[in-house]
């Protein structure tokens, strides 16, 4: 061994024994062989590290080298754990805070190429066309494989007005899609409501935040006043939500469910599990709800769905979602970074694991794009046009409600799942009153 190598292996020998006795009595607490540590790896690694340090053709630093070991440690885990510098770590702590810069997509690695979890609404992706499901293999002259999901982002990232060439490969087509996004500022807005017929209120939910929560009940509030203090139905739209917030979460489910579990989690060490129950005062009243989901709901939207569902609270219509059910601890560093680590899993109150899962909805709907059917030429005979017909009896009322909804039309006419769930859930209020 060379003397370089020597050194190293006792440096590194002594920090690992210095760890060990800090915290070797919990690390290693539930193995056979209690306190034993793997020398043999330790050497291995040890004799890979110095054989770079001497002989990989550029010069390269130590701590470009342990940083890289300590990524590569935990690439090797799952998808979602990862080790995060000081600036990736800062860019963390500020990303609930709805605004920043990029095209407006949540991302995740997938056989080495970046998946798009879902776009965002109002977002230069989403004005692209860019779907949930699609893998972004090249950017602009650069090859996606090979590089880290954050080397990725960083290339998606840019100066607002700059433009990037996305090529895409999507199911059902022939050949990879080139795509030319222009960079933005991403304002994102949590949540989006709508009266879509009197009576019957929608409300979308982009992203779950720190303030979701409190925004929803005020959105239910607003609703009920402008349809005289009462809402006879509601659907909650969860498409293409890629999560967010934990307590967001809880808190949207909490507001239409009035006792009982909302979630709970599981894993090795007892701080990682925990459970959220719900409290009193269902904001809807009992009225019916339909929660629309797809793909490009993950996480947040999952816990969710799954509990609404459990509850038999809301009927949940749509695709199947993304089934990421795991849960992510950020541990702080003395270095200024941090390491985001999955310790638990998501369970929903009936005890359903929701990693890999995902929620099957309740009614299943394709993806159908709605196109209007062209006006006859002439308009149906009816009993109204026959001449010297009997009139009905009553006084007119008018054709404001005919007016409302036909002004009310513009978001359902585009899409089917929502159409569909309108329609159910004005079933449903019949079947209540």
């Amino acid at each position: 061994m060379l003397p370089q190598s020597r050194n190293i292996l006792l440096v590194l020998m002594g920090l690992v024994i210095g760890f060990s006795l800090t915290i070797g009595q919990h690390v290693f607490a539930e193995r056979d062989d209690n306190n034993a540590l793997p020398l043999e790896e330790l050497r291995a690694f040890t004799e890979v590290f110095a054989n770079i340090k001497n002989n990989y053709v550029e010069d390269i630093t130590d701590k470009e080298l342990l940083e890289n070991a300590i990524r590569g440690m935990l690439s090797g885990l799952d998808p979602h754990s990862s080790y995060l510098d000081a600036d990736a770590y800062k860019e963390l702590r500020v990303g609930t805070s709805g605004e920043f810069g990029g095209l407006g997509i949540e991302v995740s690695m997938e056989d080495g190429f970046v998946k798009v979890v879902s776009p965002i609404d109002d977002t230069p992706a989403d004005a692209a066309g860019i779907k949930a499901g699609d893998l972004i293999i090249r950017l602009d002259d650069t090859p996606i494989k090979g590089l880290t999901l954050r080397e990725a982002v960083n290339l998606m990232r840019g100066k607002p007005g700059s433009d990037i060439l996305l090529t895409i490969v999507r199911d059902g087509t022939n050949r990879p899609l080139k795509v030319t996004i222009t960079r933005d500022i991403i304002q994102v807005k949590s949540i989006k409501y709508e009266s879509l017929e009197p009576g019957f209120g929608y409300v979308r939910i982009t992203q779950f935040q720190s303030h979701t929560g409190s925004d929803l009940k005020k959105a239910i509030n607003e609703l009920k006043k402008e349809n005289d203090g009462a809402l006879n139905g509601l659907i909650l739209d969860l498409r293409n939500n890629p999560g967010g917030v934990l307590n967001a979460a809880f808190e949207v489910s909490d507001t239409f469910l009035e006792q009982g579990m909302i979630v709970y989690t599981e894993g090795r060490i007892d701080d990682s599990a925990l459970e959220f129950k719900a409290t009193p005062n269902d904001s809807l009243e009992g009225a019916p709800l339909i929660v629309l989901i797809n793909s490009g709901s993950a996480s947040a939207s999952e816990i969710v769905a799954g509990a609404l569902q459990d509850h038999k609270r809301a009927v949940i219509m749509g695709s199947k979602s993304f089934g990421k059910g795991s849960v992510q601890t950020i541990l702080p560093m003395n270095n200024g970074a941090a390491l985001k680590l999955t310790t638990a899993r998501y369970f929903t109150p009936a005890g359903r694991s929701i990693q890999a899962e995902g929620i099957v909805p309740d009614i299943p709907l394709d993806r159908i794009n709605l196109t209007a059917a062209n006006e006859p030429e002439f308009a149906p005979v009816t009993e109204a046009d026959l001449a010297g017909h009997l009139d009905s009896g009553q006084e007119s009322r008018g054709n404001d409600a005919v007016n409302i909804q036909q002004e009310e039309k513009h978001r359902v006419d585009q899409d089917y799942q929502l159409y569909e769930a309108l329609n159910l859930l004005k079933g449903l209020h019949i079947l209540i009153k």
